[in-house]
């Protein structure tokens, strides 16, 4: 009986794991038909993979298929993989709520923090970077729905902050961030992902020193589509990759 689980067991994983390589291949198929249709190449677009709550074997699966770049949301969780996937090196992204004490603890390897929304979270990032000898590369984020519940500068604030933010010398500015409404209906984040690009593109002709606007973080599993016909360069990704995750409990 004993090895009957644990045959189920290692069945239930490979069949997990070949599921995400079948997913990886239909994703690619919608994102090239995305570009296709807009006139833009596959290779503008950065795949952000979600991994939160997933463990480091689905994470090792999704490299092997050729993903390099992962999302997370909580500091321990991304801590412990960014350990365990030490020897593969993959680029993580923070693209939770990051509070300024956990700054510290991400600072030494992030690849990019998506989630920037005050001068005093900037001012941290700036400080642990100068800490571990690194010039942080970072977006801000922006509160374009009428969500109260999420969280971002909105959008009249944004060219200020950029502007203060610019000064940090261990920090990058490299564009935005944002996510759509709640909603079934994935054209009805069409509007914020559009105003979002508009704002990219006036802090990009305010030509403030060291800032770049090339990277436009919008669209998830329900409407990356529609974020990458309104611009964005970098998508995040987790169910349409990983599938439905199990519930998380955060430590």
């Amino acid at each position: 009986m004993h090895c009957f689980f644990a045959f189920s067991g290692v069945y239930l994983l490979f069949a997990g794991l070949r599921m995400i390589r079948e997913n990886i291949t239909s994703l690619e198929a919608r994102l090239e038909a995305v570009c296709t249709r807009v006139g833009r190449k596959r290779d503008e677009i950065t795949l952000v993979a979600v991994t939160k709550t997933f463990g480091a074997d689905v994470i090792r699966e999704a490299m092997r298929a050729g993903l390099k770049d992962f999302g997370e949301n909580y500091v321990q969780e991304l801590i412990a993989k960014n350990q365990e996937l030490s020897g593969l090196s993959p680029r993580w992204h923070f693209i939770g709520h990051l509070q300024s004490n956990k700054v510290k603890y991400v600072a030494p390897f992030i690849h990019m923090i998506h989630s920037v929304d005050s001068i005093r979270l900037a001012g941290e990032i700036d400080k642990r970077g100068e800490g571990c000898g690194r010039t942080l590369d970072v977006l801000v984020e922006v509160h374009s729905t009428d969500e109260a519940t999420k969280s971002g500068v909105i959008p009249e604030e944004t060219i200020d902050l950029v502007k203060r933010m610019a000064e940090l010398p261990h920090l990058r500015v490299r564009g935005l961030m944002t996510m759509g409404p709640f909603s079934e209906d994935p054209n009805d984040s069409r509007r914020s992902f559009r105003r979002v690009a508009e704002l990219a593109r006036k802090i990009e002709q305010e030509g403030i020193e060291g800032v770049s606007m090339r990277t436009l973080s919008m669209g998830m599993t329900a409407d990356f589509e529609v974020a990458i016909e309104e611009g964005a360069t970098m998508v995040r990704i987790g169910t349409a990759v990983f599938g439905e995750r199990p519930k998380h409990i955060e430590g």
